[in-house]
């Protein structure tokens, strides 16, 4: 599937009627739109997610949630894409008729028994008629089957889910979110998008069918006074699940009030500064600058800090831990020592029956021959006994191969590196706090006299906020320890309303049917445990690969381990020894090459043809991973790549030769005072063309 034209109307700064053609090429792939910050690289991006999915694109991505809630709503939102000349002019004159709109077209597309060569998606809003309007053609008619299923349906079913398209139009710089995510709530998240790009979702769907299904059924049994009460507990767990959701949407409204207030201080802070000493603007962004970077520097050692604390309970056990590896190892030799005795016992009846056998040519009398096999035999009990006696103590624990290692695992580092390794994160912690003390004190010290009357006017506009902070993090704790309560409440809801759903009688009419979906339910979750067994080693095959393409340092990365635990999802980078390399660790370079070999494994591992759009291409890359990147991850990652750099700092001269073999056609996004426009350039004057344009700016 590629993308062979986009037609832009009115939409934000590409004010009028702006078409870009793609030339789609089996051999060369890639396509660059090149421009300057605030031409609209990123607001092309956002066309193609809103003429997709309209009013669902806040469910593509977090940044999209937040614009719309921001303006206020979708309603309202859609607005804002409008170009501002245009919405002004429609204000000053109702008579014009302001339409926004952007058309796509789609070839080399495949979509089960519908034949055809394109398929036109265009989405439109009429400002004058507030209403927005969405058209799909398939080789230049309408069809049957869209209307059918209806039109957002068909672009999520047969086009690209809307739950995946993040891993196809990203923002290169910002996926190293992938390799940051830590708490459950991230790694479940992330997980979901998993199962939807390894093809696992359609079967949780299912399961979760099949799973309503028997709820239903066993509440179509139950008597008068069960039914009252199963009306009571699916109410009360209804309600629950409300207020959970409404605690997660304040927390994160709290937590978005809290960043813009922190940028608000540091915008007053700057005007302090600058009132007081006519600071230079060099010398205030070199103290911002430090003072964040301590600030995310600290962030960076608290994480590890918990890390480590996580384990301390282990720790503070002391001879208890000692006794559970006493006992692990016990467990575990007596598992391999039953086997061997076994093996002896064989043995040893082997031996006393070839004994008994030699007897035979021996003069001896019957008795003597008895109490001879009777001597071997005791002689055999008594051996087997003693070695019985070495594991004679209680199985308590049973664990498995996997989770002795993984205990062993777990002492060994609290006995090795551990106390190190707190004592050099406390250490650094303490230098950490030194050193951005003094860089507060110095910005302190740097601000306005006090009989300053705007420098004290800033100063309790500064506290004021400063207090506002202080009230959002108290409320955004006591919506934590709601939210904690409500979850306890919950789960114990679902215990009592699980137990009473049991407690129903089936109807006759429905045991057939309850058993049919009860063997179903075991198949599928066999199912979806061996298929995510598959793609979970298909992943980190194709994730291992990846990185050793990308990277140039040899055996930094030894091997990829994907955990799947029921909804949690999680990926271990291993070096040469198996120990897994913390993602923290890593630099904001190799946490963006680990991310892209994630992006490309998934990419390959869900089979959907679809074009792949990258906004700030090799961003955090130095020219040895750039190199590797532009040579072996672009022109393999999709049938058609899309780059949007800003060139000769996130794609330089040399690195453009290095990727134009591979390039089928160039744009640059020129502004002018109406707005942007698209102007396509032959594939060898991309450079030349910049350079022409500096020329003339420097003149």
């Amino acid at each position: 599937m590629k993308i062979s034209r986009i037609k832009f109307q009115n939409f934000r700064i590409y004010k009028g009627e702006n078409e870009i053609k793609f030339s789609p090429n089996s051999v060369k792939n890639i396509n660059i739109i090149a421009g300057r910050n605030g031409f609209g690289k990123t607001t092309f991006l956002t066309s193609l997610i809103w003429v997709f999915y309209g009013k669902m694109m806040s469910e593509v991505e977090e940044k999209y949630r937040r614009d719309i809630k921001t303006a206020g709503g979708y309603d309202k939102y859609i607005k804002t894409l409008l170009t501002r000349d245009i919405k002004a002019d429609f204000e000053l004159n109702k008579a014009v008729s302001p339409i926004l709109s952007i058309e796509l077209e789609l070839t080399d597309i495949l979509i089960p028994s519908i034949p055809c060569k394109s398929v036109v998606i265009k989405r439109s809003y009429d400002l004058k008629e507030d209403k927005e309007d969405l058209t799909i053609h398939i080789d230049g008619l309408e069809n049957e089957l869209t209307k059918e299923v209806g039109f957002e349906v068909f672009i999520n079913d047969f086009i690209l889910p809307r739950e995946i398209a993040k891993f196809f139009f990203f923002d290169a710089e910002k996926i190293v979110s992938l390799a940051e995510a830590k708490s459950k709530a991230e790694l479940r998240n992330l997980s979901k998008a998993y199962s939807e790009v390894l093809g696992i979702k359609k079967y949780e769907d299912l399961k979760k069918n099949l799973e309503t299904l028997l709820t239903k059924l066993r509440r179509e049994g139950a008597d008068k006074k069960q039914l009252t009460k199963l009306i009571d507990l699916t109410a009360e767990e209804e309600e629950l699940d409300k207020l959970i959701a409404y605690n997660k949407e304040q927390q994160t409204n709290i937590e978005f009030e809290i960043s813009s207030v922190k940028s608000t201080i540091d915008s007053i802070q700057e005007k302090l500064i600058r009132e007081g000493n006519g600071i230079t603007l060099d010398e205030l962004q070199q103290m911002k600058s430090e003072r964040e970077r301590l600030k995310h520097e600290s962030e960076e050692i608290k994480g590890k800090l918990k890390k480590l604390l996580d384990l301390a309970p282990i720790v503070i056990a002391g001879k208890k831990l000692e006794q559970l590896k006493t006992q692990l190892i016990y467990e575990q030799s007596s598992k391999n020592a039953s086997t061997d005795l076994q093996l002896l016992k064989k043995e040893l009846e082997n031996y006393i029956k070839l004994v008994s056998d030699k007897l035979l040519h021996f003069s001896l009398d019957e008795k003597s021959k008895m109490q001879f096999t009777k001597l071997l035999q005791e002689a055999a009990v008594e051996k087997l006994s003693d070695n019985e006696s070495d594991y004679s103590g209680k199985v308590l624990l049973d664990f498995t191969e996997e989770q002795f290692r993984s205990c062993i695992a777990i002492f060994d580092n609290i006995k090795g590196t551990f106390a190190s390794q707190f004592n050099a994160v406390v250490q650094e912690e303490k230098n950490n706090r030194i050193y951005l003390s003094k860089v507060y004190q110095q910005i302190k010290q740097a601000e306005a006299r006090k009989d300053n009357p705007l420098a004290v006017k800033l100063r309790n506009e500064k506290q004021a906020q400063e207090t506002r902070i202080e009230t959002l993090n108290i409320e955004k704790g006591k919506l934590i320890h709601e939210f904690e309560s409500l979850s306890i409440r919950l789960a114990s809801v679902r215990k009592v309303l699980s137990q009473a759903e049991k407690e129903c009688k089936l109807a006759e009419t429905d045991k057939n049917k309850y058993e049919v979906t009860e063997n179903l339910l075991v198949k599928i979750n066999q199912l979806i445990q061996r298929i995510k067994e598959e793609k979970k080693y298909s992943l980190q095959k194709s994730m291992m690969f990846g990185l050793k393409k990308i990277m140039h340092k040899d055996d930094f990365i030894y091997d990829v381990r994907v955990n799947v635990l029921e909804d949690v999802m999680d990926i271990d980078l291993l070096d040469r020894n198996g120990t897994v390399i913390d993602k923290d660790s890593l630099s904001k370079g190799e946490q963006q090459l680990y991310a892209t070999a994630l992006l490309k494994a998934l990419v390959d591992e869900s089979g959907i043809k679809f074009p792949v759009f990258i906004d700030s291409p090799l961003q955090k890359f130095d020219k040895y991973h750039s190199k590797n990147i532009i040579k072996e991850f672009y022109p393999a990652i999709s049938e058609q790549v899309v780059l949007f750099p800003l060139l000769e700092k996130e794609l330089s001269e040399l690195e453009y030769d290095y990727l134009k073999p591979n390039v089928s056609s160039v744009f640059v996004i020129e502004n002018q005072s109406y707005g942007s426009c698209f102007k396509p350039l032959p594939v060898e004057q991309l450079f030349s063309h910049l350079k022409e344009e500096q020329n003339v700016y420097a003149n």
